[in-house]
C-alpha cells in the first residue's frame, strides 16, 4: 500500500445478517482526493461506510487485504480520531435547548449534549471553526430552531471540530427542499479551504460539484466504474447505473439529468 493511501481494500467481502453486503471490493482511497460514492438504494454505499467505520468486518481469506491508515489492525478509537462521519439521523434526538455553539463543542467529546467543563481550548477551536465556515450568525441559536439545511451544516461543523483527516458525508442533501439543497451544497464546497478531505455518499447527481476529484459508481454491491469526474460521469454510465435511459448534462458547474422520452 502506498503511503499516499489511507484505505486499501483487496478482494474484500462482508456478510451482515446472513447477506453479502459487500462483494469482492477492490479499492484504494488517497489522502489528496475528494471522492463521491454514488449508486441507487441497495447498491452497497452504506455497507462500505460501515466497513470503514469498523461496524462490519471482512470475510478473511488468504488473498484479502484491508488496511486503514496503513494498519491491518487499528483501534476503533484511532479510526474515530482520523475519520468523522456525519449521521444526519441524529437530528431528531438532539436536545431542543442545545445551542449550535454547545453542539459543536460536544463533537470534541463524542456526545450530543452540553459539556459542563469545557476548556478555553475547546471554546477557541469552536470559535475558529465557526468563523472559518461563516456560520457565526447561527452559533447562538438553538439547534432545534434552524432550518433543515442549516442543521445539516451544523452537524458537519460538529464533525470537523476535532480536525479529522477524512470527513464522510452520508447523503448530505437527502430529504431537503430545493433552497436547502443549494445551501448545503455551497457550504460543502467551501470546506475545501479547511484541508479535510471529503468522501461523499449519495444517490443525487445534483450535489456533485467540481471539488470532487474522483467518482465511484456502485451497483449490486460492486464497483462498476471508478475514475476522474470528467471521465466517469456521462449519460451511458449513469443510464447503466440507474437502469433508466437518461441524458446527463453539465451547466455552470452543476450536473443535470433528463429522462429520455420513449420513442
Amino acid at each position: 500500500m502506498s503511503n499516499d493511501c489511507w484505505l486499501e481494500a483487496k478482494n474484500i467481502s462482508c456478510i451482515k445478517n446472513g447477506y453479502m453486503v459487500v462483494k469482492n471490493l477492490n479499492l484504494e482511497l488517497r489522502y489528496d482526493e475528494n471522492v463521491v460514492l454514488i449508486g441507487p438504494n441497495g447498491s452497497g454505499k452504506s455497507s462500505i461506510l460501515e466497513l470503514i467505520n469498523r461496524n462490519i468486518y471482512p470475510v478473511i481469506r488468504k488473498d484479502t487485504i484491508f488496511k486503514l491508515f496503513n494498519k491491518e489492525l487499528i483501534n476503533i478509537w484511532e479510526v474515530r480520531k482520523k475519520i468523522s462521519t456525519v449521521n444526519y439521523d441524529v437530528k431528531t434526538r438532539i436536545n431542543s435547548k442545545l445551542t449550535v455553539f454547545e453542539l459543536i463543542i460536544s463533537g470534541l467529546y463524542g456526545g450530543y449534549c452540553k459539556i459542563p467543563h469545557k476548556t478555553e481550548k475547546d471554546v477557541l477551536l469552536a470559535e475558529n471553526l465557526i468563523n472559518n465556515m461563516f456560520i457565526t450568525e447561527l452559533s447562538q441559536k438553538y439547534f432545534s430552531h434552524l432550518s433543515e439545511g442549516e442543521k445539516q451544516i451544523i452537524l458537519i461543523a460538529r464533525a470537523l471540530v476535532k480536525n479529522p483527516e477524512i470527513l464522510i458525508l452520508d447523503e448530505p442533501i437527502a430529504n431537503l427542499d430545493l433552497k436547502s439543497k443549494f445551501y448545503v451544497t455551497d457550504k460543502i464546497n467551501e470546506l475545501t479551504k479547511l484541508n479535510t478531505k471529503i468522501i461523499c455518499i449519495t444517490h443525487d447527481i445534483s450535489m456533485i460539484t467540481e471539488i470532487y476529484d474522483r467518482i465511484i459508481l456502485l451497483k449490486d454491491r460492486m464497483i462498476i466504474e471508478d475514475g476522474p469526474q470528467s471521465e466517469t460521469l456521462n449519460s451511458k454510465n449513469l443510464s447503466n447505473l440507474f437502469d433508466i435511459n437518461i441524458d446527463l448534462m453539465k451547466y455552470k458547474g452543476y450536473w443535470h439529468i433528463h429522462r429520455k422520452t420513449k420513442e
